[in-house]
């Protein structure tokens, strides 16, 4: 069984992909089709889709759009635009400067959104404003340009800038449970404007980039900037590439606390701080294998359960339901369960 990256992104993410065209009153089955997803896995609460469809649906809709905003904006933010930006920071002397100039590019392709580079204290920070209050409420366009920007000046800055906060100017979304990968930082909702905010001695840092760097950046950009990242240092990281890599053998807490070289108790005590459990840990990897093989092959029932450490089919098809509202067999053929 492939070990590809097993990542899956509940559709609420879609929905929010696609809001600024059906803002539009257009269609989107045509590009969900595309990319394999099914139009109604839309209508279920609790369907995901697999990371390679949620990429592959981003690229697609810039592509057959020519809009790297996605329809959000007024008018179209041409494609290379996102390349123009990041090439007008190459030079810089510093990531703040690399930022105003970022801003000023910014500024040149709009007049309905802006960046601006603000500093209280300690901190710096990439502040978005919309002048249009039909884009304002569109919680993924404000997801989608801070993660652009944040990435952008991140890679500048030698490939990291550790956030201090995200501020939202919108209140708490139903997904804020996938906050915890894609914005690794205090949150805060119901803000005059979205923003990033982190340590401003970031500011003096010396850009180091170059036009064969910026080129292999450019094409790993769309897959960096929407997937969420896991934070190699977190133990649920570890724990789960642990339980990836010993599938479909899948050890007990004992036995992982023992490969990771702590006490059971200390494993279940830094779980629980990051809000998680061994348990939870082990149905999330297993309902992103399931997925992932439920849209990518024909393997039968048994097989899955055999693989995902079930005793039987018929244990694996409640655990399935469980997770995802619906049974194995109707998710691999699209239909939602209501």
């Amino acid at each position: 069984m492939t070990k590809k990256a097993l990542i899956t992104i509940p559709v609420a993410m879609v929905r929010g992909m696609l809001a600024g065209i059906e803002a539009r009153g257009e269609s989107c089955e045509s590009y969900l089709a595309d990319v394999g997803i099914p139009m109604e896995l839309l209508s279920h609460p609790r369907g995901r889709v697999t990371a390679e469809q949620y990429v592959a649906l981003f690229r697609f809709l810039i592509e057959r759009r020519g809009d790297e905003c996605l329809g959000f904006l007024s008018r179209p933010l041409k494609p290379g635009s996102f390349a123009l930006m990041a090439r007008s920071a190459l030079g810089s002397r510093d990531v703040r400067q690399a930022i105003l100039r970022i801003a000023r590019t910014f500024a040149l392709l709009r007049d309905d959104a802006t960046l601006e580079l603000c500093c209280e204290d300690d901190n710096a920070g990439m502040v978005l404003s919309f002048d249009e209050t039909s884009v304002v409420h569109h919680v993924f366009l404000h997801e989608l340009l801070l993660r652009v920007f944040w990435r952008l000046v991140a890679w500048l800055a030698g490939g990291r800038l550790p956030a201090r906060r995200f501020d939202f100017a919108f209140d708490t979304p139903a997904h804020v449970g996938s906050y915890s990968q894609a914005f690794p930082a205090q949150l805060e909702f119901g803000q005059p404007h979205t923003a990033l905010w982190f340590d401003a001695h970031w500011l003096e840092v010396a850009v180091h980039r170059d036009e064969d760097a910026l080129r292999a950046f450019l094409a790993e950009a769309p897959a960096n900037i929407i997937m969420p990242r896991r934070n190699d240092e977190m133990t649920s990281k570890r724990v789960r590439n642990h339980l990836r890599h010993t599938q479909p053998n899948w050890p007990d807490l004992a036995s992982a606390a023992s490969t990771l070289n702590v006490s059971t108790a200390t494993l279940q005590r830094r779980l629980a701080l990051e809000g998680t459990s061994f348990q939870a840990l082990k149905d999330e990897l297993r309902r992103d294998i399931a997925i992932v093989r439920l849209s990518t092959s024909a393997a039968p029932l048994a097989q899955l359960a055999h693989e995902l450490g079930f005793t039987d089919s018929a244990a694996f098809q409640r655990a399935f339901k469980g997770w995802t509202g619906s049974s194995p067999g109707a998710y691999r053929k699209g239909e939602a369960v209501r």
